[in-house]
């Protein structure tokens, strides 16, 4: 009679890790970060252009976390309970609204472009999510 080993874990996830896993998020967020600061800075001035490229940056920043996060919570091995997921994602939705708003109010009017940087890098990075998921849908 044998027994079987259980799965290992993978191994624990690292900042690095996670970049170059999500290169084209990042890849993305930089050329983004390029095409704000070129049209918005021709077009409403430099503090425009730096408040979209930081909302960008931001977006980058929260899905970097989203991923680290679940890289740690899959390679520890406990379970993941639906009221874990909830809080982590409140808290790190709550720091990223509190950063945002706060930047938007401070540098207002120019400040909505941060709100507006965030919003496209959020939507584009859904998309590059989604289209995989639906790939392995169909196949399946």
């Amino acid at each position: 009679m044998t027994s079987q080993a259980p799965p290992a874990a993978p191994p624990r996830p690292t900042i690095g890790r996670v970049v170059r896993d999500q290169r084209k998020a990042v890849y993305l967020a930089l050329g983004l970060v390029v095409a704000s600061l070129w049209v918005l800075s021709q077009a409403d001035g430099w503090t425009t252009a730096l408040c979209a490229a930081g909302g960008v940056l931001l977006g980058l920043a929260n899905h970097l976390g989203t991923e680290l996060w679940l890289g740690k919570v899959i390679s520890s091995g406990d379970e993941l309970t639906r009221h874990r997921i909830m809080a982590s994602t409140f808290v790190r939705l709550m720091i990223l609204a509190v950063v945002a708003v706060g930047v938007a109010v401070a540098f207002w009017p120019s400040g909505i472009a941060l709100l507006l940087g965030l919003a496209i890098f959020r939507l584009i990075a859904l998309v590059m999510t989604a289209i995989p998921l639906v790939k392995e849908l169909k196949d399946a």
